[in-house]
This record gives C-alpha cells, structure tokens and sequence, in this order.
C-alpha cells in the first residue's frame, strides 16, 4: 500500500506544491526538529535535514545532533548527543550477504556484528561512508569524502578511502595534532583541511 494511501489518499495540487517546497526548501531550525519528530526522532534538539533518508529506530539519535541534507541513515545504528552529520553521508548498519544456495545477494547479515555506533560529538563531514560495524570514537573527526571501514578512536581525525588516521584533536585545548607533520603532506599544523 502507498505512503498516500495510508495517510489519506492522493495529493491535492496545492498540497503536493507545499510539501515539495517543504522537502526541498526547508533547512531551517524548525523544519529540521519538525522533520525528526515525524520521523520518530524525538530527543531533544534532534535536526534532520530535507532529503535525508533515516530509517532507524525511534530515538535512536541523541540530543542536539544533526544530520545533514541527502544524507542516507539505515539500519541499526546509535547516533549520540550534538553529533553533526554533513550533507550527503552514507551510513548503513548490516548489510546483504551472498548465499551460495540462491547465487545472489539476499540475506541480511548479523545486526549486531552490523551495529554502527557514532559517540558524542563527532563531526562527519560532507560525502562521509560509513560501513557496517564501525564505531567512531567521541569527538572523532572524518574528513569530506572518506570511507570509513574500521573503528575510529576518540578524538581522531581520519580522511581517504579507506579511512586512515592522520591526526587527533588535543581535548584540552581543541588543537589538531597532526601524526607524519614533518612531512610535506598537505596536513601541515598550519593547514586545517578538514
């Protein structure tokens, strides 16, 4: 059965006209916390943005946490408090798994080996992938278009494909550290590429 037809049925012009400028053109405070509630997020501060696909459990995203426009969020994953999610990320929890009777990709594999755990205050920039089983460590930092196949420690800063760890973030005073700087890497003290 449709989306519309559980919900009362087709569109009107006028209504199918506000919702496509609601879904398209909304990323505002409001709209965002609006957008979570429907969707069943309810914590406290909890934005998702238009075009953002989240299909997770109900408050399953902690407070004051944010996920950005066209984002894709699926499966069994925990977002914690004042986590920031950049535009386009793809985080999946499980995945399909090849069976040999059928000679295709069907089953789902474990949930819980699946898991996906993104704690306090991480920042997953634009373009972010996150892959079945990660856990990304408190204030953890993943640079726009990165892969991220392994856990990342707290306060890390992490970038490529996959994700490799090149620097932390100092708790105390919030400067980067970063790992090789005498080589001419790009990622050079003086250099915030993130």
């Amino acid at each position: 059965m449709s989306v519309q037809k559980i919900h009362g049925g087709e569109l009107s012009d006028e209504e199918f006209r506000k919702f496509t400028l609601y879904c398209n053109q909304s990323n505002n405070y409001h709209d965002d916390t609006k957008r979570a509630q429907i969707l069943g997020q309810t914590g406290e501060d909890v934005r998702i943005s238009p075009g953002a696909i989240v299909r997770i459990k109900g408050n399953q995203i902690g407070k004051k946490s944010y996920i950005g426009l066209y984002s894709y969020v699926n499966g069994d994953i925990e977002i914690g408090e004042n986590v920031l999610i950049g535009p386009h990320a793809n985080i999946v929890g499980s995945n399909h798994v090849y069976s040999p009777e059928d000679d295709i990709f069907s089953g789902r594999s474990d949930e819980v080996a699946g898991k996906v755990v993104i704690e306090d205050g991480v920042w997953l920039t634009g373009g972010v992938t996150v892959t079945p089983g990660c856990r990304i460590g408190k204030c953890a930092l993943i640079c726009s278009n990165s892969v991220v196949t392994s856990d990342v420690p707290p306060y890390g800063i992490a970038t490529g494909t996959p994700a490799k760890i090149i620097g932390s973030i100092d708790p105390k005073t919030g400067e980067y550290l970063w790992f090789n700087k005498d080589k001419d890497d790009g990622f050079n003290k003086g250099n915030n590429n993130a």
